[in-house]
This record gives structure tokens, sequence and C-alpha cells, in this order.
């Protein structure tokens, strides 16, 4: 087992259930509905052309193509936490609510989850407080960039009350969906000031933004400035950075964001998802080692990589 001197949360991983195929195949319906069969068919081929690249870059293996159970996969996870010396995976997509629930409840110690499903249908508020109080997840995920309405809208007002009466936090994810061919489906939903109204409007809300913002660095930070209930998630490659018009790196990203909010709303995120890579050690790897690079002291880094985690999920821990 490694150590890594410290406890580690990871905050945002997506547990890789048997239910994976349905979803994908409901993804390339709706980019064929919005851009035409021929079309769609062109973005996801640049996609995986695109996330073929990023898996060869870090030295992954090629996803598996076997289907396993739940159970099984949720015994692998366990098996890969306790190998790279990691504590808990907050798991914030899962099959949908009622089968995350079930995964997370087989090892309520070491899993924990958050609801996932659509904030524009009629009942997403009702379904959230079922989520939270009958189900037992944590928190609620939202995919802003594949939301068809401006996700500051008002008819989602009463999901946000929702969230504030049960006290959780929300993970929201602004910019590039997929990575290369990712589509958005409205463009101002890729831009975290899209949520500006919204966190003032509910400034009790930890609002956590993953992926340092996903190529909207400047607007993250913006939002952080102005509303000090906006959180930033480091999860992923974070190779976003190479598009940039200016010059950023790892180090860079996790000094900016110490700079600006402190590393009292910084959070440790893997987005890990499938086997047999399993959690993404070697991010958590170049992400401790950025930290540790620019002299951040032990006490910030154990906030960043478990203590605020703890917090925001309500882990006696």
């Amino acid at each position: 087992m490694v150590s890594h001197g410290m406890k580690v949360i990871d905050f945002h991983a997506h547990f890789p259930t048997a239910q994976w195929v349905k979803w994908v195949s409901s993804w390339r319906e709706r980019l064929a509905e919005r851009y035409g069969a021929e079309n769609a068919k062109l973005l996801i081929e640049q996609s995986m052309r695109d996330k073929e690249k990023m898996r060869k870059l870090w030295g992954f293996a090629a996803p598996e193509s076997e289907i396993h159970s739940d159970e099984e996969q949720a015994g692998r996870w366990i098996e890969d936490l306790d190998l790279k010396g990691v504590e808990r995976a907050n798991f914030v997509t899962g099959g949908g609510n009622d089968n995350l629930s079930s995964i997370v409840k087989l090892y309520p110690d070491r899993f924990s989850g958050f609801a996932h499903h659509n904030i524009f249908s009629e009942d997403a508020p009702l379904e959230l407080k079922r989520a939270v109080e009958k189900l037992g997840l944590r928190g609620y995920k939202v995919i802003a960039s594949s939301q068809t309405k401006p996700i500051d809208d008002k008819s989602i007002y009463p999901v946000w009350e929702m969230v504030e009466t049960l006290k959780i936090p929300v993970i929201i994810h602004f910019g590039v969906l997929g990575g290369g061919g990712g589509a958005s489906y409205d463009v101002r939903n890729m831009n975290p000031l899209t949520l500006w109204d919204v966190s003032k409007m509910f400034p009790r809300i930890p609002f956590v933004i993953p992926h340092f913002g996903a190529g909207y660095l400047r607007e993250l930070l913006l939002l952080c400035w102005s509303s000090p209930n906006i959180y930033v998630d480091t999860s992923g490659s974070n190779r976003w950075v190479q598009w940039m018009p200016f010059e950023i790196n790892l180090e860079g990203l996790f000094r900016k964001a110490i700079e600006t909010i402190g590393p009292d709303r910084l959070i440790f995120g893997s987005d890990s998802s499938y086997f047999p890579r399993g959690f993404s050690a070697q991010y958590l790897k170049e992400q401790l080692g950025a930290c540790r690079a620019i002299g951040l002291e032990n006490e910030s880094i154990e906030k960043i990589f478990h203590k605020n985690a703890a917090k925001l999920l309500k882990l006696s821990s």
C-alpha cells in the first residue's frame, strides 16, 4: 500500500457501472439530434482520438471492454483504493440515484455519492430530497455544459432552494466537455460566470467547480473573488492548459489558486472512472508534487487532499 503521509479523499470520481453503455448511447443520440447523425459521428470520432492521445500521454491502459457487475466493480475499487493509499472515493455519477445509492451502501466507510439527475425536470427538487434523505447521497452533480437552458434560469431556483435546505454541496461542471469533440448545448453554460447571480442568491450553498474551470480559469477566479461559496476541484489531467493563450502548468494552477482563494476552498479530485486504470494515481502524484514544489505547508496540503472534502461530505473522520 502506498503512503502519502496523509489521508486522501478523492472528491470527484465516476463509478464504472454496468449501465455505462446506456449512458454512452444516450449521449450519441443527443449529439445526433442536435448536429445530425453524420456530424455527430465525426464529433464522436474526434473525441475518441483525443481521449486516445491523452491516454497514451499518461501511459494508461485502454479501457476494458468486458462488462462487470456493479458488485464486482465495487470490490475492485476497494482493492485499488487500498493499493494506492486512498481513504475514500466520492462518486459523482454511477448509473442513476438508486443505483449509485446501492453501490455506496456496499462500502459506506469507503464510498460516498452524489445525486445526478436532470435539473430541469419538474420533479428535480423532490428527487433531490429523496436522493439525500432516503438514499443517503451527500450532494448533487450538475453538468452545466450539457444543459439545453441557461444554468441561471429562475425556473430551477426551487432546486437551489432544496439544496440549501438539505445543506449539501453541488459540484457543477463548466468548460469543455469530454476533450476534443466535446459538445455544449448552450455555449453560455460553459462559462462559470453564468453562476454569478445564483451564487449570490444562494450564498449558503457550496458550489464546487471542477478541473480548475476546464479552460475558464480567469472567469472562475473572478467568480471566486465575488462569491466566497465557490470552491475549486483539481480533478483530471487538466490538459486544457495547452489551449490557453498564456503559459500555465499544474504548479501555476495551484499557485494561482492559493494566492486567490487559499487552501480552504481547494479540493482534490481525480475524475477516475474505468478499469484497468482504476484510481488515477498519476494525477494524485502530480498534484501532490505540484503543491510541494510551490512550497505549500503540510497543513494546507492536508486541507486540499482530505479535510476540505471531509467537511463538505460531513464525514466524522
